[in-house]
């Protein structure tokens, strides 16, 4: 698939799948930063963040791209979290941060670093805790992406976040997505492609997974081009969110396969890879801020991809009110047989780590769901019980109450045995 670069020098257009990414992306640094800065004993907060495919930092409307988002959210972040601890009576945190921005484009570097100077001189007068330190690279991402490495290795950076905003689909190799997830403990990735290429990637490598992917639909027979017909309709994008996590979820532990969400298609994928339960928390959460800009077709509660499009019955998941009511409708049942299949209780941590690949769920919700639930207590430390949904906290224990409205899984299986017995 050929797709032409962003002409920066003479204005970019600004798309409206590229505006909705980066309202997401603009709520998700600021939420980011304030979530991994909240330990009261913390004097000092690292992190580096990569902007791949950086481009000139300003379109044609005026509106800032990525690079000049993260400059402007850890600025806000940083005043906030300040605020915050002083308002507590603690001392201000130092954030420190390695900005790396890279493009292909010559002209593009050249234009960011116009438009990003002065940003970043402001910064340094109103946010003194904040600390930036910008690396400008010009290069194909992946050629660059050895010399960002050298990089975050000289500054002996865990927590990294990389902005994978590819102009087309070919730039980015999968494997160079399960390095970056493996290589530093705390990484995170913003990946952005067109599901035509992964489809297109399959049809040639994997044709008879595809072929089975896509046989509920009667297009088995069809060529890529063919399928961009029936884009619009919600089993597609049910099929197209298992292709993608199929494709991607040995990348990273959390996987999020959600569309961008577009009336005339679901054609454009933002994943968020990341490997702690927490991130995807975060990131869940940010999506219910932002109703109906990322969208999911499937199961709202736990296991969202497990259900047969030919048999069963998906919805369409938009992140909005609706979509929050059937999504407690669901956990109601989903959250005791989950803990039922580990015994009959599992600590919060463990639950947390086992469900937030397998969710859209906003995190009140599930919380909201366990507090509600006739079959669930919440048992802290102490022995005592929670009564409220916001005080769940991650050394607590899930455990299923001895009188309830379901038989244990073992005790089913029991008493089939011993009725065909």
């Amino acid at each position: 698939m050929v797709t032409k670069r962003y002409e920066w020098v003479d204005g970019a257009k600004l798309q409206d799948h590229s505006k909705r990414k980066h309202k997401i992306l603009r709520e998700y640094v600021f939420d980011y930063l304030t979530v991994r800065c909240t330990l009261p004993q913390q004097e000092r907060f690292r992190l580096a963040i990569v902007d791949g495919f950086a481009g000139g930092g300003r379109y044609q409307c005026g509106t800032v791209g990525s690079p000049l988002i993260f400059i402007e959210e850890l600025g806000r972040a940083s005043e906030a979290v300040n605020a915050h601890r002083v308002g507590r009576g603690l001392a201000p945190l130092e954030i420190e941060c390695l900005l790396v921005f890279n493009d292909a484009s010559r002209d593009a570097i050249n234009l960011l670093q116009t438009h990003a100077t002065p940003l970043l001189a402001g910064i340094r007068h109103t946010c003194p805790k904040l600390h930036l330190r910008v690396e400008y690279l010009q290069d194909l991402f992946e050629i660059a992406y050895p010399k960002i490495k050298v990089l975050l290795a000289q500054g002996r950076y865990r927590s990294v976040l990389f902005n994978l905003d590819q102009c087309g689909d070919r730039h980015v190799e999968r494997e160079t997505i399960l390095d970056v997830m493996r290589s530093y403990p705390a990484a995170e990735i913003f990946y952005t492609f067109m599901i035509d290429s992964l489809l297109a990637f399959l049809q040639k490598n994997q044709p008879e997974q595809l072929r089975k992917r896509l046989d509920h639909l009667g297009l088995s027979d069809s060529n890529v081009q063919m399928l961009n017909g029936v884009m619009t309709r919600n089993d597609w994008l049910g099929t197209a969110e298992r292709i993608v996590f199929d494709a991607f979820r040995l990348c990273a532990p959390y996987v999020s396969p959600f569309s961008i969400n577009n009336p005339d298609g679901w054609r454009y994928w933002l994943i968020h890879f990341a490997n702690a339960y927490r991130a995807r928390q975060v990131y869940n959460n940010v999506l219910h801020e932002n109703a109906s800009l990322q969208a999911h077709f499937g199961r709202s509660g736990l296991n969202m991809l497990h259900y047969d499009p030919r048999h069963d019955e998906g919805l369409l998941y938009l992140f909005d009110d609706d979509a929050r009511s059937s999504a407690k409708d669901q956990l109601f049942g989903d959250i005791p047989r989950l803990v039922g299949e580990s015994g009959d209780a599992m600590s919060v941590m463990d639950f947390y780590e086992s469900m937030y690949n397998t969710t859209p769920a906003h995190a009140d919700d599930v919380h909201a769901s366990i507090i509600e639930n006739p079959d669930l207590e919440v048992i802290t430390p102490a022995g005592g019980e929670r009564r409220k949904a916001n005080t769940i906290g991650v050394n607590d224990v899930i455990k299923l109450r001895r009188q309830r409205s379901f038989f244990p899984l073992f005790l089913k299986a029991e008493s089939w045995l011993e009725k065909k017995e």
